[in-house]
């Protein structure tokens, strides 16, 4: 069993920031990726990447803690949504494994 808890969300102003961090536990023997994913409101689930944020974002990796985060700044309304983690990995029974975080909700205001 693995377990992601993410934290960071929030309410923010436009132009703001804030910094979402996703930590793995349980019986894990390797992480081949973690990812993050958003969900505006009415729309699909989309995968976050530099290109799709226009550099704005920044995400970044703990090994040794199994931890994700993303630095998500000059925030913008359009940003609001809900930010999932996403990790991929191998058990310690070396089984494969996909796991999604709970969720937490990002608001931007203007």
């Amino acid at each position: 069993q693995v377990q992601l808890v993410e934290s960071g969300g929030g309410l923010v102003q436009a132009g703001g920031s804030l910094r979402l961090s996703c930590a793995a536990s349980g019986s894990i023997r390797s992480i081949n990726a973690m990812a993050w994913y958003r969900q505006a409101p009415g729309k699909q689930r989309e995968l976050v990447s530099t290109d799709s944020v226009k550099g704005r974002f920044t995400i970044s990796r703990d090994i040794a803690k199994n931890t994700v985060y993303l630095q998500m700044n000059s925030l913008k309304p359009e940003d609001t949504g809900v930010y999932y983690c996403n990790v991929r990995g191998v058990s310690v029974d070396g089984l494969g494994f996909l796991y999604w975080g709970q969720g937490t909700q990002v608001t931007v205001s203007s």
